[in-house]
């Protein structure tokens, strides 16, 4: 019987997740499904994780052809590894439209499909809605421009 390695092993990686998240939650109350705890959703969707990856998983050894694994997109990695970090250690520093812009345009251009043109577009587009939701509709208190770039601009 051949397998599938690449469904195979994304199925134990979605079984390592959910195992992980749900370990974590458990230290949190449960609580009840009409009176839910903090842990209660975390829970909740680290199990149906681990009931994807295991039907995933069954997928990959019942597949009748052989997929493996391929090469690792290295440049992909790195960009979206990095603009996650980026965000974290700048978003207080040059505040969320400045960070959050990078860490997009960096994210976009882990594909290799995507020009300058539409990463750009991706960029502001995801700014201005995230800026509209997070601070506008849901009142985040977070500075749009922080220190490091407010006596650039003028603030």
């Amino acid at each position: 019987m051949r397998k599938s390695v690449r469904d195979l092993a994304a199925g134990l990686i979605f079984i390592a997740f959910g195992l992980a998240f749900a370990i974590a939650a458990a230290r949190y109350p449960i609580g009840t499904a009409f009176r839910m705890g903090p842990g209660y959703f975390p829970i909740v969707l680290g199990g149906l994780l681990v009931l994807l990856g295991i039907m995933v998983a069954i997928e990959g050894v019942l597949a009748g052809e052989d997929n493996p694994i391929g090469a690792v997109p290295w440049k992909a990695l790195v960009l979206i590894l990095g603009s996650i970090i980026f965000f974290g250690v700048t978003v207080r520093g040059l505040g969320l439209i400045p960070s959050l812009f990078v860490t997009v345009l960096m994210a976009a251009f882990a594909s290799r499909r995507t020009t300058a043109l539409t990463a750009l577009l991706i960029a502001i587009g995801l700014t201005i809605g995230c800026v509209l939701i997070f601070v506008e509709a849901l009142g985040l208190s977070i500075a749009l421009f922080g220190p490091w770039v407010g006596p650039w601009i003028g603030l």
